[in-house]
C-alpha cells in the first residue's frame, strides 16, 4: 500500500498531473513521516507545480535525511536558480559534479549561470517553463532509483551496517527524535513552583510567569527535536535571563550541550542583525548566517580578527559593525562581499561574531576557459 502511493503520485507527475500528485502525497503525511523518498517527490511536485516555497521546505526535510542525493540537489540548486542567487546554485552544481563528473544536466545548467545566468533571462525561462530542464527529471523512476541503490548496497552489508551506525549516530530519524531528553523533564515540583520566590536583590531581563516559563522549556525541547536549534537556544536564553528557579536553569543549561553547529545549508531561525542588536542576550549563542564586507582585518598569532560591516554588499548601506574572529585565517577578499556563518557572542558587552564558515563568489571560477 505504501508503495504504492508514492508509484502513484510518480505517474500523476509523468504526466504533469502535479495539483494531484500533491494532494495524494500529503494525505499520507503522517505515514510518511522522516521518509527521505515521500520528502524528495513531494518537493519536486511541489517545484514543477510553482510552489517554490513549499518545495524547500520539503527539500529542506528531505536534506535532514540524507544528504548527497544527486536529485535532491539538483532540486536545491534550482531553487536557487529561481531566486536569482546563482552562486549558491554553483555550489550545489558543483557537489553534484563532484559525485558525477559527467552530469549532464548541471553541466548544462552551468553554462546557462556563465553565459547568460542574468536574473532577467532567469525570470523569462520561469515564465515560459524552460528553467524546467534544470529541474530532477520526471522520466526517472524513483522506484527504479531506490532499487539500484538498494541492490549494490545489499552486496556490501558492511558497509551499510557502518553507514547507518554512523547515520543514527548523528540524527535518530527513524523515530523521528534526536538524543533523549527523558532526563531533562521538569520534575512536578518545578512545573508547578517554576518562579524564584525570593526575588530581592535580583535583576533579571525577563520578568515571567509560572505558566511562561514551562512554556518556553517546553518550547526548547519542542524546538530542539525539530532541528530548530536557533529556536531552542532562545527559550533557553529567555529561561536563563529570567526568574525561573536555578534547577531549571541547570537543565536549560545542559540542553545547550545538545545543540549541534549548522551549515549553511542546514541553519534555522536565522536571525537578522536588527533582532539581535535590539536585544543581545536573547540571541547569545545562536548561530547567524549575514552578509556584507570585511575591513581592518589582521592576524593575531593564528587567529583571525577584524571589522564586519553588515549588509553593507553594496556601497548603499550597512546595518552595523561587528567584531568578526576566526580561529585561523578564513581567505577572505576584503574587495569583495561575503557571507559568515557566525556563532552570536559578546566582548565587553558589544555584539560579536565567532565565524564559523565563510562563501564567496565563485564567478571568476567559472568564468575561466
Amino acid at each position: 500500500m505504501a508503495r504504492d502511493v508514492l508509484n502513484g503520485a510518480e505517474r500523476l507527475m509523468k504526466h504533469r498531473d502535479f495539483s494531484s500528485a500533491i494532494t495524494l502525497l500529503e494525505s499520507r503525511r503522517e505515514i510518511y513521516e522522516n521518509n527521505f523518498d515521500y520528502y524528495l517527490l513531494l518537493a519536486t511536485a511541489c517545484l514543477y507545480a510553482g510552489d517554490a516555497g513549499t518545495a524547500s521546505v520539503y527539500y529542506q526535510r528531505a536534506r535532514e535525511i540524507k544528504l548527497t542525493d544527486t536529485n535532491l540537489l539538483l532540486g536545491q540548486a534550482a531553487l536557487f536558480l529561481r531566486r536569482g542567487d546563482t552562486e549558491r546554485a554553483i555550489q550545489y552544481y558543483l557537489e553534484i559534479l563532484e559525485n558525477e563528473p559527467d552530469h549532464k544536466i548541471a553541466k548544462s545548467a552551468l553554462e546557462f549561470i556563465r553565459a547568460k545566468g542574468d536574473y532577467n533571462t532567469i525570470c523569462r525561462w520561469i515564465d515560459d517553463g524552460r528553467i524546467e530542464r534544470f529541474y530532477p527529471p520526471l522520466k526517472a523512476s524513483w522506484s527504479k532509483t531506490i532499487w539500484s541503490a538498494v541492490i549494490p548496497l545489499a552486496a556490501c552489508a558492511l558497509g551499510v551496517f557502518v553507514v547507518l551506525l554512523v547515520v543514527n549516530v548523528r540524527k535518530s530519524h527513524v523515530n523521528g527524535s534526536r538524543a533523549d531528553l527523558s532526563a531533562f523533564v521538569l520534575s512536578a515540583d518545578e512545573s508547578k513552583n517554576a518562579q524564584e520566590k525570593d526575588m530581592a536583590g535580583s535583576v533579571y531581563k525577563f520578568i515571567l510567569s509560572n505558566k511562561e516559563i514551562t512554556e518556553s522549556y517546553a518550547n526548547a525541547q519542542r524546538y530542539f527535536q525539530s532541528y530548530r536549534d536557533n529556536a531552542a537556544q532562545v527559550e533557553i536564553n529567555r529561561i536563563l535571563n529570567s526568574n525561573a528557579v536555578p534547577s531549571i536553569k541547570q537543565k536549560a543549561r545542559l540542553l545547550m550541550e545538545y545543540l549541534a553547529i549548522p551549515t549553511f545549508d542546514t541553519i534555522t531561525d536565522n536571525p537578522s542583525y536588527g533582532d539581535v542588536a535590539g536585544n543581545v542576550a536573547l540571541y547569545m549563542d545562536c548561530f547567524a548566517v549575514w552578509s556584507g564586507r570585511v575591513a581592518n582585518a589582521e592576524m593575531r598569532g593564528t587567529s583571525y580578527r577584524c571589522d564586519f560591516l553588515v549588509g553593507y554588499e553594496t556601497p548603499e548601506k550597512i546595518e552595523g559593525i561587528v567584531p568578526l574572529s576566526f580561529a585561523s585565517n578564513p581567505g577572505i577578499a576584503s574587495a569583495q562581499p561575503v557571507r559568515v556563518l557566525g556563532k552570536i557572542t559578546t566582548e565587553n558587552g558589544r555584539l560579536c561574531l565567532e565565524g564559523h564558515a565563510v562563501y564567496q563568489s565563485v564567478h571568476d571560477f567559472l568564468e575561466k576557459p
